[in-house]
């Protein structure tokens, strides 16, 4: 929701699937696509006049707005269908936060806008419902559109303008309060400033992720990475405030090299983009980081809206960084940082940081560090060099459960596209329950893949011990392949 502007009303609406909100060219259904950079989808943002101040409308860029139909996507399940309206009936929205994400209400319905994942004819659909199994299909990500100018001229309205719109709706402690625009232009603005205590007064900082390791530049000095080596020169990070702004910054490691949000895709087919060491020969918006504070961590956000991000998993995952938007509940902690100054800025200038620098030349004076208390401003001494030696990694809670959702056949649309659950049990039957909440789907069957012949196979009895992560496969119980175990005699 920071990207509601009263300059910039145009969005993009990403859902949980990572698939973006289209409006279709019949000028009538409305579903999820992978192209975000497509004029249908796009959003007009206008705010109603009407008795509700906390509502929005969703014009299309075919000028009809996002509606909440009457009528069943699928006769007998729950779920009615997502549609494109010229009226103005049921087409009032009200924003509701939800961490990093936001949730539509229909405020006619009371039902929530969803994206459903699945096979067909779920699959990339959109209805509005009130979910019994899957809670994450209803969140969204808003994503603000910076070339408005583009947009043919046949598809902008005159935006409604409100006159008054309540204070205390977004910036409220109620987390599950319905959004307005006004307050959150005050929650940005503030969100902004108090990320900049953090660095005003440092010199040179290190930043711990979630997971309890430290953002290292790599040797190669062109890549970056976790660890857990605090004490590393490489891990120190010089502070440079951007001139003529007042909270954005910029990251120089040991090396002499920027901290640079790259275009490059982490994974091909995958969400995420390479965090770099990079010295371009102009100084850019991809070197450029906005703190926002969370509590008493802080995200370092990009000009484009993606978050700096310290990554878990297996390999190669693992301890790789990059820069993305969170659209899971269980992932977005690992965009928060913590800061600690190891050194303090002796003056008010804020210069290039000095030469790199040898493990054997740090003073003892610096190599003890300092945080910032977030209720002050001063820094404190409150870690020793101890502090810098090895820190044991937080319980996993389970293991890791990557998954796919195969065909009637069998087959994986894109197996680079799993997703993953952490799941504590060991019994099949606990896993299958999980996944049928998981995925909202009903009577499946957990398989693995076998790496001989690759065929399916259905999981029996335990899953392996010590907490093994594990790649699965869901198939329907009702699927071709399904039937395909009962008469081979292995279900």
């Amino acid at each position: 929701m920071d990207f509601f502007t009263k300059s910039k009303p145009v969005i993009t609406i990403r859902s949980y699937h990572d698939k973006y909100l289209v409006a279709d060219d019949d000028r009538k259904t409305v579903r999820q696509s992978k192209n975000g950079s497509s004029m249908k989808a796009r959003w007009h943002v206008e705010f109603t006049k009407s008795t509700e101040p906390t509502s929005i409308r969703l014009r299309s860029c075919h000028g009809r707005y996002l509606a909440a139909s009457s009528t069943y996507f699928l006769l007998g399940m729950t779920g009615n269908k997502v549609i494109q309206a010229d009226s103005l009936e049921f087409v009032d929205w009200q924003p509701i936060r939800d961490g990093f994400s936001l949730k539509f209400r229909s405020a006619a319905c009371g039902t929530l806008l969803r994206g459903n994942g699945g096979p067909p004819p779920w699959k990339n659909s959109v209805t509005h419902d009130e979910p019994k199994l899957k809670s994450d299909w209803v969140l969204w990500q808003v994503e603000e559109v910076d070339d408005v100018q583009d947009l043919s001229g046949k598809y902008l309205s005159l935006l409604s303008s409100v006159s008054s719109v309540s204070d205390d709706l977004f910036g409220g402690s109620d987390i599950g309060s319905p959004v307005s625009v006004q307050s959150i232009y005050s929650h940005k603005s503030e969100t902004k400033k108090t990320g900049m205590d953090l660095f005003h007064n440092a010199k040179a900082v290190r930043l711990r992720s979630h997971h309890d390791k430290y953002l290292l530049a790599d040797e190669d000095q062109d890549s970056v990475s976790q660890d857990r080596s605090g004490s590393s020169k490489r891990a120190r990070w010089y502070v440079e405030i951007v001139s003529g702004t007042d909270n954005i910054i910029r990251l120089k490691s040991c090396y002499g090299r920027y901290l640079t949000a790259s275009n490059q895709p982490f994974l091909l087919g995958m969400t995420g983009r390479k965090v770099l060491q990079t010295l371009p020969s102009r100084l850019d918006s991809s070197l450029e980081w906005e703190p926002v504070r969370e509590g008493d961590r802080i995200k370092l956000r990009t000009r484009y809206g993606n978050f700096l991000r310290g990554n878990g998993g297996v390999p190669p995952w693992r301890n790789s960084v990059t820069h993305d938007i969170p659209n899971r509940s269980s992932t977005k902690d690992w965009i928060c940082w913590e800061v600690h100054v190891v050194e303090i800025v002796e003056h008010s200038s804020h210069g290039n940081p000095p030469p790199p620098i040898s493990d054997t030349t740090v003073s003892s004076e610096t190599s003890s560090p300092s945080t910032c208390s977030t209720k002050s401003q001063s820094f404190g001494r409150q870690e020793s060099s101890d502090s810098l030696a090895y820190s044991p990694p937080k319980a996993s809670g389970g293991r890791t459960i990557y998954y796919h959702v195969a065909d009637d056949n069998g087959n994986l649309e894109n197996e680079d596209e799993g997703l993953y659950i952490t799941f504590k049990g060991n019994g099949v039957n606990e896993l299958t329950r999980t996944l049928e909440e998981e995925t909202g789907l009903e009577g499946i069957i957990v398989c693995t893949k076998s790496p001989l012949n690759g065929n399916l196979y259905p999981l029996r009895l335990q899953l392996p011990p010590n907490n093994m992560t594990m790649n699965v496969v869901v198939v329907l119980s009702s699927s071709k392949v399904a039937r395909g175990f009962s008469k081979a005699g292995i279900q």
